[in-house]
């Protein structure tokens, strides 16, 4: 098709003189993906979803419609779902497994000086209570020296989990991921996950996620949940008791 939708963008491309790892790093999408849109070879995209979501952002980049050339795709393919909502596909999506080094912490003079004293101080207390003793049982206010009971205020006291679950995923191959925790705010924003690249730990009481193909691995609370892992998109949804459960393709986040 002279006029079809891949044309149109491998002719869009060809006139602004880009080569398809000019347009790659431009919108994050991979070369063989952009390869397949011009080649209208959808079977190679992670499904029509996403192939329109790609469609937008690559036809926006060439100066194109890409609204209109994704609903062109999509009335060509048969599908009848005018309007729909595409995952966002971030031209710049942000690393979610990468963790920030901290810079060195350099202690001001005055808070060494401030721990010193107190240490001091400490250690005089400390000398002075043991030097006191409670042997004299006349002295003023006396009685038997105070002890603290066993499992009382003086005993080490464990801080409390935070509530919720923990969700970590981990790809096993390039994936397309929206999750959003339970109040609906983006944990990975529609970005895309190269092989071996992880995400999270994330914790709340429940999370929604939508992935381009099912090739992740999963685990909530350090246990790996078995799921299907097809190579066409899928969502899960991780309950408040911890428990996962596919999501229909209606029910899934969009991350748009």
């Amino acid at each position: 098709m002279d006029d079809g939708v891949g044309n149109k963008l491998r002719d869009a491309r060809t006139r602004r003189k880009l080569s398809l790892q000019d347009a790659e790093e431009a919108t994050k999408i991979r070369a063989r993906y952009l390869q397949a849109l011009e080649s209208e070879d959808w079977d190679q995209l992670p499904g029509d979803t996403y192939a329109r979501a790609f469609i937008r952002t690559y036809g926006a980049l060439l100066g194109l419609d890409g609204d209109r050339l994704a609903d062109e795709q999509r009335r060509a393919r048969g599908a009848s779902r005018p309007g729909e909502r595409l995952p966002r596909v971030d031209p710049r999506p942000r690393r979610v497994s990468r963790r920030r080094r901290r810079r060195g912490w350099q202690v001001p003079p005055r808070l060494v000086t401030a721990l010193v004293l107190a240490l001091v101080v400490g250690a005089l207390i400390a000398i002075g209570l043991a030097g006191g003793g409670g042997s004299d049982e006349s002295a003023p206010g006396g009685g038997a020296p105070r002890t603290e009971p066993a499992g009382g205020s003086g005993s080490a006291r464990s801080k409390p989990e935070p509530a919720g679950h923990a969700l970590k995923l981990l790809a096993k191959e390039e994936v397309w991921v929206c999750l959003l925790d339970a109040g609906g705010k983006p944990l990975i924003d529609g970005a895309i996950l190269s092989p071996g690249e992880t995400g999270g730990p994330f914790r709340s009481g429940s999370f929604t996620l939508a992935l381009g193909n099912g090739a992740v691995t999963m685990t909530v609370d350090g246990k790996q949940a078995d799921i299907p892992e097809p190579s066409s998109p899928i969502g899960f949804a991780v309950g408040a008791r911890g428990g996962v459960r596919e999501l229909p393709e209606g029910k899934r986040p969009t991350c748009t």
